[in-house]
């Protein structure tokens, strides 16, 4: 049943507040408070952390800039494509600071409800009219002015909350499945570390092999110890040439279809194509590297690649699983290396291989941890295309919830 809307300009029952401009050379790797940044953001609305890569703030600032839990943020700045006015609530307090790039927003609670002033900025027609009205021209920016010109129907607050609710709970599944694949994915680099750095995987009567005095052997090419039997390879050495040079280009992405299409970016699936598995097709079981952006991903399922530089990583060595591959590259450390060199500088990096029984007990141990992983990871997709399914119903009231 379709609900009556009322018309407002989001000015009428909102407000935002500019951050603080926090000095650059205060800024660190490490320290008590993280400065928000747009990368906080995802594109259709949500908080993104980013371990390893925040910035700490080190000086001191006002203390109306530090974030409380709840708080309403938007990105006022277009620092990747379709973020500009991306909103994010914040999960924890006494962490976070305001930016000068992201806005506060507060609301009339009388006239609208929190959450479902949240979604609405994730609807197509709010982020149309911010984008439409934005300055600059490689870089979008928006002011608080130019949102509070922003047209709105909204219906009655109560459809408003039951609207809400369902979304969120939906978002919150997503988040749960998010937290459990991160989980998963720890526990497999501390298998990982034990095995490998530590060197205490388990020995033939299942004892931990450094630790019950296992026989280990210097490697003068990685400066240490490892245990007898094992050697060292550069990483180029063990990787399988990938024959299949067809790529997917961005504008053949799909919202769906038969085979996931990966590329280098932060959302790892790209799009979906329905192209032919004999024309361009990986089986599952590789790695993924993109040679501009660092990120590392291990592909569990059937894929086709995205045409942005995204390398392709299949072993060819027994030695050397595609699995522990992966956990291998995510030990290594490419931020001193420019874009040309990241990946040279990856198959020129030598790493340790073990025998084969020792690389096939990791493999079929961490394959099960992956497995729960992939599961996850569809049970979002599925997610995501029924949050974006019903969002724009819900917003204009074409659908209402009971």
């Amino acid at each position: 049943m379709k609900s009556k809307l009322k018309r407002y300009a989001m000015g009428e029952f909102s407000a935002v507040k500019h951050g603080f401009p926090f000095l650059g050379e205060f800024f660190a790797s490490s320290g008590r408070y993280i400065v928000l940044t747009p990368g906080n953001f995802f594109e259709k609305g949500g908080f993104k952390r980013t371990p390893g890569k925040e910035k700490y703030y080190t000086s001191d600032f006002p203390s109306e800039y530090l974030c409380t839990p709840g708080d309403l943020m938007i990105a006022m700045t277009e620092q990747a494509e379709g973020l500009l006015g991306s909103t994010a609530i914040i999960p924890e307090g006494g962490i976070y600071l305001h930016n000068q790039r992201i806005g506060l927003i507060t609301w009339d609670d009388t006239i609208v409800d929190k959450l479902y002033l949240y979604y609405l900025f994730m609807t197509r027609s709010v982020r149309k009219q911010i984008r439409d009205t934005a300055s600059g021209t490689k870089v979008k920016h928006t002011s608080p002015e130019r949102i509070y010109d922003v047209i709105v129907f909204i219906p009655d607050r109560d459809v408003q909350k039951r609207a809400a609710s369902l979304l969120w709970s939906i978002d919150s599944k997503i988040e749960l499945n998010n937290r459990i694949i991160a989980e998963l994915e720890e526990m497999a680099k501390t298998i990982y570390d034990y095995w490998f750095v530590q060197f205490d995987f388990p020995d033939k009567n299942g004892k931990p092999y450094r630790s019950s005095g296992g026989e280990m052997v210097w490697n003068e090419k990685l400066k240490r110890k490892i245990p007898k039997g094992w050697e060292s390879c550069p990483i180029g050495e063990l990787l399988a040439k990938v024959s299949v040079t067809t790529k997917i280009q961005s504008v053949g992405y799909q919202m769906c279809g038969s085979i996931p299409v990966i590329d280098q970016s932060a959302n790892f699936i790209a799009g979906y194509t329905d192209i032919p598995e004999s024309v361009l097709h990986f089986t599952k079981g590789a790695v993924i590297f993109g040679d501009h952006t660092r990120i590392v991903k291990y592909v569990g399922f059937d894929f086709a690649r995205g045409a942005d530089g995204t390398q392709v990583l299949i072993s060819n060595n027994a030695c050397m699983p595609e699995l522990l591959l992966y956990y291998s590259i995510l030990k290594i450390d490419l931020s001193n290396y420019g874009y040309a060199r990241h990946f040279k500088f990856l198959k020129e990096t030598e790493i340790v291989v073990p025998n084969e029984g020792t690389a096939v007990s990791f493999e079929k141990v961490v394959t099960s941890l992956h497995e729960m992983i992939t599961k996850k990871i569809f049970e979002n997709i599925e997610l995501v295309g029924i949050r974006d399914w019903l969002l724009p119903m819900l917003m204009n009231g074409q659908v209402t919830v009971e």
